[in-house]
């Protein structure tokens, strides 16, 4: 993949999720960096079972799928899954394989649009800009609540009881990810995984630190808490009381 550059338009307005399901940590970083330097969210997702997962419970606007994963669950199987329980998500598959015969065959299983390996950026934003504007022709608003906490995806905005809450882009892709699996608890390593695309720990206070400003913020004037530590596991968002 070539470097995305810093000359990109914003032309996906408004801003949209994205999920990128790639074992390559190198390619999926360099990905979602570059969809999140345009204002919009990124997820990446590294083997096919937590894909199917993510897409079955969780909303996007985009899943960008490499053909080729590990484990014996490749981007084919992710994609008939998704398109047998009914997900009609645009999926833009990237992929070494450069014949047609494979074209034909993931387009036949459901793709929306397929990019060959090695690609230049905006050659995908541009693919991706016309997948997501097909997908919702008008303005799309999604908004996460809990409580008296409203997170609107589209327009990057958070706020509680009114009151606007700013957040740099580590955290609020960190609370949205929270809000998105209300009340179930999220280890270290999940968040790691979902939030930055890290595969291993690499032993930083990030999580910690990111918790830690978001309480601060969303706590303010004495608000109830939403983010709970759940001693030796990680944290969980729930409303008590």
């Amino acid at each position: 993949m070539t470097d995305p550059g810093i000359a990109w338009r914003n032309v996906l307005s408004p801003p949209c999720s994205v999920l990128i399901v790639d074992d390559d940590r190198d390619d999926a970083l360099a990905v979602a960096e570059g969809f999140r330097a345009l204002g919009h969210m990124a997820w990446i997702s590294r083997d096919g079972k937590d894909a199917i997962e993510r897409v079955a419970n969780e909303a996007w606007d985009l899943v960008i799928l490499d053909r080729m994963l590990p484990h014996g669950m490749d981007g084919l199987s992710i994609l008939s899954s998704m398109r047998t329980a009914g997900r009609k998500t645009p999926v833009l598959v990237l992929s070494a394989l450069d014949s047609l015969d494979e074209r034909v065959r993931c387009l036949k299983a459901g793709c929306d649009d397929y990019l060959i390996k090695p690609f230049a950026f905006p050659e995908l934003e541009a693919r991706a800009e016309a997948l997501v504007r097909r997908a919702r022709p008008g303005t799309q608003t999604r908004i996460l609540q809990m409580a008296d906490l409203r997170l609107d995806l589209a327009g990057r905005t958070v706020e509680r009881s009114g009151r606007p809450i700013t957040l740099p882009p580590g955290e609020f892709r960190l609370l949205a990810h929270l809000m998105m699996h209300p009340g179930q608890v999220l280890t270290r390593a999940m968040l790691l995984k979902a939030v930055w695309g890290y595969s291993f720990d690499p032993q930083t206070n990030v999580i910690e630190a990111q918790i830690s400003r978001l309480r601060t913020k969303l706590g303010a004037g004495g608000a109830a808490p939403l983010i709970h530590t759940v001693r030796g596991a990680g944290y969980r968002m729930a409303v008590r009381g």
